[in-house]
């Protein structure tokens, strides 16, 4: 079955004729229909769907379920509509009435057009990102695209390490952004709708979706392909300061679903495997490096001399996301996923070595003066034998936490936090992990050996520390969103700003003078431009503004004879006097500790085609 989901002012249709030789028997009241503030369903049902019509009709009723909880409305209006599919089936007018009946027995008003007429319809559709979406339902579609249904109990732990019950904790004044964790996580509570601001600058920075691609799949132009590159050399940065050694490693993306390992990995997280057929073979998508690492490092010699060391690769990794959640920068089809994985003797030197983690992700997250709020998921048995070790983690976080405690031996872990940040619309987002993992080692055939020279199977930490490079951006995204919200220029850190310094002359005779500046920038690692078009100086200015350039230097006879640079600054929107000495002291203060790459693209912008959008 395929549906199109359109959250609509108004809606109404009218029959007119019949479309097929026998459709549905038609009455007064159901001849002209009108829906008001509600949910329009668009139905097609299919050829397949016969063959579970009931569970058709209760996946689809589900998923209408869940997008009528984010739209905060109970009104839906089923109208069959042959035209989603290609391969659309006699009258299937039973799976439509099954549909309509498990939507009513959920609470909503349900009403349905009648099927197999040619009809008028006239819609108002709200125009929200919400307000239209997709999907399609299969028998298979819970088990591939939502985690199985698992009882979990959800509980907070203070910062003195006593347990509440999420319905009775008293939230602080200052626990705003964890409540608004609990009420997502344990208390199921909708959240909030809305346009992400953070998509206009996306589109200004040449972040978008690729239209030629399947669904959930990006393109970067030269400015973001830039910040890209950054991010993934920081990625590895960063998980060098965890102290341990750390080897980078390649593979491929493509992994066959008959290997057992693969196999039974599926089994265990697979419901939103990308899979694709070759030659009558499976093959799945790695939905990080964890196939291509393990299937590595089986075949190496460890020994206990040798562990822990670490493997490292920013793996394009995919995921069947459901394509009426896909956001940009943030839920995707493919992704960027800067993967590491730890090989340790045991559960406590991996409690010991991810204290450590814990501590860096922390200190990460603070450099771009914001918070994680963190679900601990673990067994009720590992955090008894262990709550010493979760009161450290919760001394980093400086606030209570949230647990959730699952059933023993259901997942290849034993801990498995998930670090969010609750965003400009003040939904949770999800963006570092951290999985401390007791199954996948002999699954995979990984073993070491011991003092003895007997044969063990590691434990094994996996972490992306900053998170997937395009939830990372996300997070830089958002924070610019923030810092708008406070009254100041949306930026991000100078850092990763694809261009650091804008050079503008005041006139055209001051270009070669400019380029000799732009050298000495360039040769102290900033990245840096020159805007020699035929253009008035306040569209150069504006352009620049734009462009969120952190540094506008304008140049022309008064800076050349005073050796004093004109700079305005984004961060906070004053123009000064500097000498070229000081502004270089200035700028390698805020790149210290960063990675230096040159600018990638023509540092002349009158030699850059129009590939920005303003």
């Amino acid at each position: 079955m395929r549906l199109l989901l359109v959250h609509a002012d108004r809606f109404e249709y009218e029959a007119r004729e019949k479309a097929v030789k026998e459709p549905e028997p038609l009455d007064e009241s159901h001849k002209r229909g009108t829906l008001e503030n509600g949910l329009v369903v668009f139905s097609t049902v299919e050829k397949n769907d016969e063959q579970e019509p009931d569970q058709i009709a209760s996946n689809a009723a589900s998923s209408i379920e869940e997008v009528l909880g984010w739209l905060k409305t109970k009104k839906v209006m089923v109208y069959p509509y042959a035209h989603l599919s290609t391969s659309s089936r006699e009258p299937a007018i039973s799976i439509l009435k099954a549909l309509e009946e498990k939507l009513a027995q959920k609470g909503y008003e349900v009403s349905r057009s009648p099927f197999g007429w040619y009809k008028s319809f006239t819609i108002t559709a709200k125009g929200h990102p919400l307000s239209e979406l997709s999907r399609t339902i299969t028998v298979d579609t819970k088990s591939r695209q939502a985690a199985p249904a698992v009882k979990t109990e959800y509980v907070i732990m203070d910062r003195e390490g006593k347990l509440h019950s999420p319905e009775d904790f008293f939230f602080g004044p200052h626990d705003a952004e964890f409540k608004s964790l609990v009420e997502k996580e344990a208390l199921k509570k909708g959240l909030t709708g809305g346009e992400p601001h953070f998509l206009d600058y996306a589109r200004r920075l040449g972040i978008e979706w690729e239209s030629f691609a399947d669904v959930g799949q990006m393109r970067f132009g030269p400015e973001s392909n830039l910040i890209m590159d950054l991010l993934a050399e920081y990625a590895g940065q960063v998980i060098r300061r965890i102290g341990i050694p750390i080897l980078n490693v390649k593979g491929t993306n493509m992994f066959d679903v008959a290997v057992k390992p693969i196999k039974e990995h599926l089994q265990l997280v697979g419901y939103r495997a990308y899979e694709v057929k070759v030659d009558e073979r499976t093959f799945v998508l790695r939905y990080a490096a964890c196939f291509q690492q393990f299937s590595m490092v089986k075949d190496w010699t460890l020994s206990y001399r040798t562990l822990p060391f670490g493997t490292f690769e920013v793996a394009d990794s995919y995921r069947m996301e459901q394509s009426g959640e896909l956001l940009l920068s943030f839920r995707l089809r493919k992704f960027l996923m800067p993967d590491l994985h730890i090989y340790l003797k045991s559960v406590a030197e991996a409690i010991r070595i991810g204290d450590k983690i814990h501590r860096t992700i922390y200190e990460e997250i603070r450099k771009l003066n914001r918070e994680y709020v963190s679900l601990y998921n673990t067994t009720r048995s590992f955090f008894d034998a262990n709550k010493d070790a979760f009161m450290e983690l919760v001394k980093v976080e400086k606030k209570p936490i949230l647990l959730n405690f699952v059933p023993e031996g259901l997942y290849y872990w034993v801990l498995n936090v998930e670090y969010n940040i609750i965003d400009d619309l003040d939904r949770p987002r999800e963006i570092g992990t951290f999985q401390i993992d007791v199954g996948n080692a002999k699954r995979f055939g990984i073993a070491y050996a011991d003092e003895k020279g007997e044969k063990q199977f590691p434990v094994i930490i996996h972490t992306a520390v900053i998170g997937g490079l395009e939830r990372y951006l996300f997070t830089l995204l958002d924070s610019a969103v923030r810092l708008e919200r406070q009254g100041r220029k949306p930026m991000l850190p100078v850092w990763v700003s694809p261009t650091q310094v804008r050079i503008i002359p005041v006139a055209q005779q001051f270009v070669k003078q400019g380029m000799k500046l732009l050298g000495t920038l360039e040769k102290a690692g900033i990245r840096a431009d020159l805007d020699d078009r035929d253009d008035t100086m306040q569209s150069k200015v504006r352009d620049a503004e734009l462009s969120w350039i952190p540094f506008i230097v304008i140049y022309g006879e008064k800076e050349i004879k005073t050796k004093q640079l004109s700079v305005r600054s984004r961060a906070d929107s004053k123009e000064s006097k500097i000498g070229l000495t000081a502004f270089l002291k200035r700028l390698k203060g805020e790149v210290e500790g960063y990675p230096v790459r040159p600018l990638t693209y023509p540092v002349l912008l009158s030699q850059r085609p129009g590939y920005k959008r303003m």
